[in-house]
Formats: structure tokens, C-alpha cells, sequence
């Protein structure tokens, strides 16, 4: 018996597969857009292999108003939605400004115009721990001050915040549950799906597994003078199949009615800093393979640290994130060397 059927925007990308594989474990029906602009529609074969069902795929553009319609038209029945759609490269947003306010802002009003004509009941949105900059207190938790935003790509998430909770200020027929994430990281264990950056990765831990096959020559670590105990930036580390895990019990709570507000807001995070450094040690100790590193200036825009202070998403939703580094950062290295066997990189 389904649970439902739920839209996942941006569903064949890293987060977007991970989570369909744990909505589709959980019961629901999921229905994929994407415009594979930054993801491969292979991921879609992966969800399939892991879950044993294919979830209904449309290549389409967020932004495409007349092709989203056709999308709900065709999808009777949505209730939900998961938007994970978006241009999430800091420094791209840097270069291209208007591009990513473009691509990340039409998109969610796009969906949100159509959802009460369409009964759909609530939506989950991506958003992101750089909405916080750098926190005068750490951990970090929901109250701390929205800081201004230090690349095109952060401001367009906390844009994206402010047209939400407007919306639902105006009375809108439907809930939204904001999740700020902090690092996502690692695969799934069966290593069918994983990250897949187009070109040079712009996250940590694909650059260090693709360095540690020899795809990259070496990894940077941007700054050692920084004022934490190793000199290396630190940041919450979170494992992209816990993450994933979150988003379905949103849905579930946004579905049931389990809350009285109609906008919530929950970081997901592991609760503890890690410095790149660290990460670094804590790869070669999981995979036994040396890092050819080195380090270099302050990259712009990179915050010191930040990690998460998680007790609302623990108390409130019911989720913690069980996974540890060692595990993750393994299952990155089996995800990798699951693309170099099928000759994709």
C-alpha cells in the first residue's frame, strides 16, 4: 500500500537519488525532474537496482513552468514535494550571479504557484548551513542570526527561506519544512549511487577520492593559519544516506499533520567539527591509501568553522545521524572505485 506519491526535484542528483531510495523503502511513490544540467540520469538505473523500483522520471527544467504542468498533469496526485533542485557551486555563483538567481529562485516559485492548484500538501526544502556565514556561537542552532551572505549561491538559499515563510505567512493551502544541511558526504553502501560531479569537483571528499585514484594530481587544502586547533578550516560532516533519511521523516510529519506551525525549520548535522585535516587523516585511515596533498592560500568566501547543534532535529523530527566518519569516508572510497571498474572515472 503506497504511502503517497512525492515529487523530487533534482531526484537523479547526489542528495536527490538517495533520498528517493529511502522514500521508495519507506512506501511512497516517487516522481523524478530533473534536468540533468549537474547529474546523470545512470543514478535513476542505481535507485532501481538498490530498491527494486523504478521511479517515474521526467527530464525537465524546474523553471519550465508549461513542462511542470504537464508533469502534475500526467503525476496525478502528488502530495508532497522535496525540492533539491538548484546551481549549488559557490564559487560558479561568484562569476554567473544572475544565472543562479535565475535557475535557484524561479524554480521553487515556479513549483509553489503550482502546488495549491495541484493539492499538493507540503513541501521540504534544500537549503544549507551557509544561511548562517560564521556563527558567533558554535555549535550553531536555528535561532543563531542569518548572516549576510558571502556568494551569490548562499543568498539565493536565504532568499529562497524568505519567500517561504512569506508565502505561508499570505496563506497558502499548504506546510513547509526548511532543512539546513551542513556537509553531506559519503554513498550509499551498496556503492550503486554516489556523488558524480561534472568536471573538477567543487566539494571536499570527491576531490580527495578522485585524488586518491590518481584522477586529480593533487588535493589543495586551502589554509593552515586559520584559529582552530590544526590551522584547517572545520565544518560538520554529515553522511549523505542519514541525510537522506531526514527528509523522509519531514515528509511523513509534514503529511500527517504531526505539527501545529505551518513553516519549521531543522539543521541536519552530526553535531561535531571536523577539519580538513582531520578528514584527510581519517580517509587514509579508513581506505589504507596515502593522500598526495598540499597546502596552499585562503580560498574566498570559505568560513572558519561551523558545525551543527542538532537537538531540534533529534528532538523534535526523531532523526539522528549514526553513521561515523571512518564508515562514510569508506563508503566514498568503494563508491570511486566502483567508477573506475565501469570506465567512468
Amino acid at each position: 500500500m503506497s504511502k503517497g506519491k512525492i515529487l523530487v526535484t533534482g531526484g537523479a542528483g547526489y542528495i536527490g537519488s538517495h533520498t528517493t531510495v529511502e522514500l521508495q523503502n519507506a512506501g511512497y511513490d516517487v516522481v523524478i525532474v530533473d534536468n540533468l544540467s549537474n547529474s546523470n540520469a545512470d543514478m535513476i538505473n542505481g535507485i532501481e537496482r538498490i530498491t527494486g523500483t523504478r521511479p517515474a522520471f521526467y527530464q525537465v527544467d524546474c523553471n519550465d513552468k508549461e513542462a511542470m504542468k504537464d508533469v502534475f498533469a500526467k503525476e496525478s496526485g502528488i502530495k508532497g514535494i522535496i525540492h533539491f533542485a538548484a546551481s549549488k557551486a559557490v564559487g560558479e555563483s561568484v562569476q554567473k550571479p544572475l544565472m543562479y538567481y535565475r535557475n535557484n529562485l524561479d524554480s521553487l516559485m515556479t513549483l509553489m504557484e503550482l502546488m495549491p492548484e495541484n493539492g499538493v500538501e507540503g513541501i521540504v526544502f534544500s537549503s544549507s548551513c551557509t544561511v548562517y556565514g560564521q556563527p558567533d556561537i558554535l555549535p550553531v542552532d536555528e535561532t543563531a542570526p542569518i548572516k549576510p551572505a558571502l556568494s551569490p549561491y548562499g543568498n539565493t538559499k536565504q532568499i529562497n527561506e524568505e519567500i517561504i515563510r512569506d508565502a505561508i505567512y499570505s496563506g497558502v493551502p499548504y506546510k513547509a519544512i526548511i532543512l539546513r544541511y551542513f556537509n553531506p558526504i559519503g554513498a550509499h553502501p551498496t556503492a550503486e549511487i554516489g556523488e558524480l560531479p561534472n568536471g573538477v569537483p567543487q566539494n571536499l571528499v570527491p576531490f580527495v577520492t578522485q585524488t586518491a585514484m590518481g584522477i586529480r594530481k593533487e588535493l589543495s587544502v586551502f589554509g593552515d593559519d586559520y584559529d582552530t586547533p590544526d590551522g584547517s578550516c572545520i565544518r560538520d560532516y554529515i553522511n549523505v544516506v542519514d541525510l537522506a533519511k531526514a527528509h523522509v521523516i519531514a515528509v511523513d510529519r509534514m503529511l500527517t499533520n504531526k505539527s501545529e506551525e505551518k513553516v519549521e525549520i531543522f539543521n541536519l548535522g552530526t553535531g561535531r567539527g571536523v577539519s580538513v585535516l582531520e578528514l584527510i587523516n581519517a580517509f587514509e585511515a579508513a581506505t589504507g591509501v596515502k593522500l598526495n596533498y598540499k597546502i596552499v592560500g585562503r580560498r574566498e568566501g570559505d568560513i572558519e568553522k561551523v558545525w551543527a547543534n542538532p537537538d531540534r532535529a533529534n528532538n523534535v523530527l526523531g532523526w539522528v545521524a549514526k553513521e561515523n566518519l571512518e564508515d562514510t569516508l569508506a563508503s566514498a572510497w568503494k563508491w570511486q572505485e566502483k567508477l573506475r571498474r565501469d570506465g567512468i572515472m
